[in-house]
């Protein structure tokens, strides 16, 4: 899936209102999404970010000048479909190449930035 992002780790995508994920979203707003490289190799130094809040359609200029920051041959005219926007509470870390392997830093997202939770590790 084409995403987009901006400085509140806000989530944004194109999506067909149709569609079963789209569909499931009206009638229940929790989402959570998980971001990895899916070329990585089982066994070596593995990295991610799962986030857990609420999603549905945005409207605004914020989220088509998201889009238009990381995808420049967007043309946000010609687009028909809703925006939607993945709004986190909290964001789980795992980045075994700067942390250590088998660690897990779970933050809080606040008005603030992110805010420190807890840590897991596992051996």
């Amino acid at each position: 899936m084409y995403f987009a992002w901006n400085d509140r780790f806000d989530v944004i995508w194109i999506s067909d209102p149709e569609s079963r994920h789209s569909r499931n979203l009206v009638r229940n707003p929790s989402a959570a999404v998980t971001i990895y490289d899916s070329h990585q190799v089982w066994g070596r130094p593995d990295r991610g970010i799962q986030l857990f809040g609420t999603a549905g359609v945005t409207a605004g200029d914020q989220a088509k000048n998201a889009y238009g920051r990381r995808f420049r041959d967007f043309d946000a005219d010609s687009n028909d479909l809703p925006y939607y926007r993945f709004r986190p509470r909290t964001i789980k870390l795992f980045d075994e190449r700067s942390l250590a392997p088998g660690t897990l830093v779970t933050a809080r997202v606040t008005s603030d930035g992110l805010v420190w939770a807890k840590t897991e590790v596992w051996a």
